[in-house]
């Protein structure tokens, strides 16, 4: 039993933010103690239910060729081929499938499927590429499969970096999240072997000459730590390989652990083990990309999410579409010591979240998994349903 999702409640602010990790978190050490916790127990390896393809007869029908009863007849007198093999009655198709009728090749027009976005906790040993000539694991084997096409990481993580790893299934959404004039922010929490002095740290947000350019970070903040290891929260707007890692090594220090905790919009849910993912709801997909400054991405179709937002957004009294974003203010420097921000930001790069409608996204994907994984319990042990099975996307 899968509840609607007009009947999730609405994520309030005090709740969204108490959802996603921060960065005192990491530094106190609850990160790993809620990670640590039985009760907190992973989500499913399983996508939601994808819309249906339309029918062939339907199709070949809007192209033009003739009635859905004739069309029908076509295919059953054995006219019709799909990818090279004979089509039946009732065969649905898919975008990019080849049409042929009495061998000639036939022009339809069917939707692409609207893209999927997962945000997977990834942890440390896992390389992220679809083909290791090391055999080491990577995280594309815990990844459920797609019909159609593969995943794609929106950035890398390299071996020993853990924490927020975005996927999606289309190359052009992984394109605009990764392209350098949206400039989307990107937070680690990192442990470094030694304390920075006020002079590393300004060189760091000026520019560190790197054998592949130049590299610098939109700011440094202070988080404390224990003998020889302090934590640092950084942020930057650009993902080159060991980037972070390799401009603490510049200025003469060595990372230990580094971890992911924010990109763009999205933050790492709190509670999301590591190797689990949520999938992340059409609102929350447009809501990454209207935070980019991207166009969101094109439906093939309604869906249930959109029925939902149309109802929630009644209930806050507000219309339908997308919320205006406020630009951000150039910072100089903040009045603790404790955090230094770039004198002169990037002015490609986009507005923090949280100064901007938008907001953290994805507290509303992960509280409908969670309803959605506790309805199906409860479904079970009421002995209404057998065992919940994993469902194929």
């Amino acid at each position: 039993m899968t509840p609607d999702p007009k009947d999730i409640p609405l994520v309030p602010a005090d709740e969204e933010e108490a959802a996603r990790i921060e960065f005192s978190d990491v530094v106190s050490g609850q990160f790993d103690e809620d990670l640590a916790k039985e009760d907190v127990a992973p989500l499913k390896r399983v996508l939601l239910p994808q819309a249906e393809s339309p029918k062939l007869h339907k199709v070949l029908a809007q192209s033009g060729l003739g009635s859905r009863i004739e069309m029908e007849r076509l295919i059953a007198d054995g006219h019709v081929s799909v990818n090279q093999e004979p089509a039946h009655v009732g065969q649905r198709v898919q975008f990019g499938d080849q049409i042929k009728v009495n061998g000639r090749l036939v022009k339809v027009r069917i939707a692409p499927p609207a893209p999927r976005v997962i945000a997977y906790h990834k942890p440390a040993g896992e390389v992220v590429t679809h083909d290791d000539p090391q055999n080491r694991p990577t995280v594309f084997r815990r990844l459920p499969r797609l019909y159609q096409g593969k995943w794609q990481s929106v950035g890398r993580l390299d071996l020993n970096t853990e924490g927020l790893l975005l996927l999606t299934s289309s190359g052009e959404l992984a394109n605009q999240l990764m392209h350098p004039r949206f400039g989307l922010e990107r937070e680690y929490a990192v442990r470094s072997l030694g304390k920075l002095s006020n002079e590393q740290k300004q060189s760091l947000l000026d520019g560190i000459t790197l054998e592949d350019g130049l590299a610098q970070f939109g700011s440094i903040e202070e988080g404390g730590g224990e003998g020889s290891n302090c934590w640092y929260r950084v942020t930057i707007s650009e993902g080159r390989n060991r980037e972070v890692r390799r401009m603490f090594e510049a200025v003469g220090h060595a990372v230990s652990r580094l971890i992911r905790i924010r990109y763009g919009a999205m933050v790492l849910p709190r509670g999301l083990k590591r190797g689990a993912f949520v999938e992340l709801r059409e609102h929350d997909i447009r809501a990454l990309m209207q935070a980019a400054g991207a166009k969101a991405p094109l439906q093939s179709g309604p869906s249930r999410d959109n029925r939902a937002e149309r109802a929630n957004s009644r209930r806050r009294g507000n219309s339908v579409g997308p919320r205006p974003s406020t630009p951000r203010q150039p910072e100089e420097r903040s009045n603790g010591p404790e955090r230094l921000v770039r004198a002169r930001p990037n002015k490609g790069a986009a507005p923090d979240p949280l100064k901007t409608s938008v907001g953290y996204i994805g507290a509303e994907s992960l509280a409908m998994e969670r309803q959605r994984k506790k309805a199906g319990e409860k479904a079970f042990r009421a002995g209404l349903v057998g065992k919940p099975k994993p469902r194929r996307p």
